[in-house]
């Protein structure tokens, strides 16, 4: 490899990012569906030529760790020597490379530079209807992964820049939603050439050696600054257990040594018969969503921060799923496997993290036929929700989980003209809960109005029982669910619901969880008790009782 002074480095690797962020853009700005272009749930990278990320674009930081995998999985499946310019492959299955679920595709494109692969652009986004048993291809009485959608095992989709048309076609079918569904795809495809374009530019400028010795050195200050970072805490054999929901009971074992880290889930629980199954790719992105959590720099996310853990998995258990067990609520497996991590650093190595959050993607999917254009329609939308306090500071009111990231909830209006529901209020959840020296932060309460009879609500929220924990003495916070009032008066209490039937007039509401607090209420200072009061945040009774408040500020 070819060595170069370290500004023209600094040069290409800002451009690395500069040209992910650039095809993140592209698919925002050309995406058809508002899961994509509004929540911007989707991500793009740069792998290199041996499928390690290279350069991660803004989007999902879950989804950034995802697409170098599919990238391995596409070398391992077709070879390099059957890999041609012009093609770009296709994958949504978990055991092909998809990592996650179905309705997460990810379209690749190998970069080619005078028949040499230099690179590989890469982008992941979510499709609202793929097939399956349940409309938006999510149920969580799904047995298996035949039940929730089309399968594509990491296939061609173009050959010499054109679309093979028998693919193209099988997989614009499987969708109730297939105009959506073509729209969304030809924006990732879009995205793909530009970025291509972009990095042959590069080379062209630079030189294919110069620019592929920049990637090797920003790969190698990658995996420096994460031993940097894990070298910091103290060496150490720590274990944790906590409970979901439906009672199973999740552990790990934790090893910090020296500058490495080992994650021990051999001993997790079997593989489940619903669909909350992680693949390993699916698990390593947990771990190493709470890796770069621990560096603190999501922008500097690369193949070189993530050799400096090693996660241990056992085939048939929940975080290394046999096929065909079903994943597509895979996503409350992967939080709450990232959060236990968390918790077991913040408890047990440094006093630097945060209490517990939300914690849950809280998905929210509903449908029905619009009762404008008496089309079908689906709403998957993720929540936001409380984040836990910390060390000298409150938790965040109504963000996105640690897994969503630079994501966005959808606005009122794009929602009531999309989807064919009327937003009848989005506020801060008033529940107690999530006390300490620092309290936690506020989930949210967000109606929808249902404008059409035989709709439906499926949903997938953890944290319903099991709250988001406090640190240091402080309180847990509060309940995730969601709370159907009907129009005969009567309310319905969910957090695992599939095809929930809804009526013109019903309300479905979202209630979201408070993050949990740090340190002992007894400490908190008075004025910010009583700034709680005046914004609605605490009742008058719980700052009696948990602060022993009496007027103070």
């Amino acid at each position: 490899m070819s060595t170069q002074d370290p500004i023209t480095y600094e040069i290409i690797q800002n451009s690395l990012r500069a040209i992910s962020d650039e095809m993140f853009s592209t698919i925002g700005k050309t995406a058809m569906s508002p899961i994509i272009y509004e929540v911007l749930d989707m991500a793009t990278a740069i792998v290199t030529p041996n499928a390690e990320l290279a350069s991660a674009g803004s989007g999902i930081p879950a989804f950034v760790g995802a697409l170098d995998k599919s990238v391995a999985k596409i070398i391992e499946l077709h070879g390099v020597e059957n890999i041609h310019d012009g093609d770009i492959f296709i994958t949504n299955d978990p055991y092909y490379g998809g990592v996650t679920h179905l309705n997460d595709v990810v379209l690749l494109k190998p970069v080619f530079y005078q028949e040499q692969i230099i690179a590989w652009t890469v982008n992941i986004a979510h499709w609202n209807d793929v097939s399956g048993k349940s409309p938006g291809s999510m149920s969580v009485d799904a047995t298996e992964i035949f039940q929730e959608g089309i399968r594509i095992p990491a296939v061609r989709i173009f050959a010499d820049d054109q679309p093979i048309s028998g693919v193209f076609d099988i997989v614009v079918c499987n969708s109730r939603m297939p105009e959506f569904l073509k729209g969304d795809m030809w924006a990732q495809i879009a995205a793909l050439r530009l970025g291509a374009k972009r990095i042959i530019e590069l080379a062209d400028k630079y030189g294919v050696e110069v620019y592929l010795s920049a990637v090797d050195n920003y790969l190698a200050f990658g995996e420096k600054m994460a031993r940097a970072t894990i070298s910091k805490l103290p060496d150490g054999h720590y274990t944790i257990q906590e409970l979901l929901d439906d009672g199973t009971k999740l552990n790990i074992e934790l090893d910090i040594v020296n500058d490495e880290i080992i994650v021990d889930l051999t001993k997790a629980p079997a593989q489940s018969s619903g669909p909350n199954n992680l693949s390993r790719d699916g698990t390593l992105l947990a771990c190493q969503l709470t890796l770069m959590g621990l560096i603190g720099d999501r922008n500097m996310a690369n193949g070189g921060c993530f050799r400096v853990m090693k996660v241990l998995t056992e085939e048939g258990n929940l975080y290394h799923a046999k096929a065909p067990a079903a994943c597509g609520v895979y996503f409350e497996t992967l939080i709450r496997l990232s959060d236990l991590l968390w918790r077991c650093l913040a408890e047990q190595v440094t006093d630097q993290l945060p209490a517990g959050s939300f914690s849950s993607i809280c998905a929210t999917i509903m449908g029905g036929t619009h009762p404008d254009t008496n089309n079908h329609y689906s709403i998957v939308e993720p929540e936001i929700g409380g984040w836990g306090a910390g060390k000298g500071f409150d938790g965040v009111n109504a963000m996105f989980s640690p897994m969503h990231g630079d994501t966005f909830n959808c606005p009122a209006e794009i929602a009531e003209a999309r989807y064919g529901v009327t937003v009848g209020q989005l506020a801060l959840n008033d529940e107690d809960g999530g006390a300490g020296q620092f309290r936690g932060g506020k989930g949210i309460v967000l109606d929808y109005i249902i404008r059409n009879d035989n709709s439906f609500l499926t949903c997938a929220y953890s944290r319903a029982k099991v709250p988001p924990w406090g640190l240091k003495d402080g309180e847990a916070g509060t309940f995730n669910r969601i709370e159907v009032l009907r129009t005969d008066g009567s309310t319905e209490r969910h957090a695992m619901a599939t095809e929930v039937k809804t009526n013109t007039g019903d309300i479905v509401r979202v209630i979201t969880a408070n993050g949990g607090g740090f340190g002992d209420p007894k400490q908190r200072d008075p004025k910010a008790i009583a700034d709680d009061l005046k914004n609605g945040y605490v009742s008058l009774d719980y700052a009696k009782s948990v602060y022993n408040y009496h007027g103070e500020g």
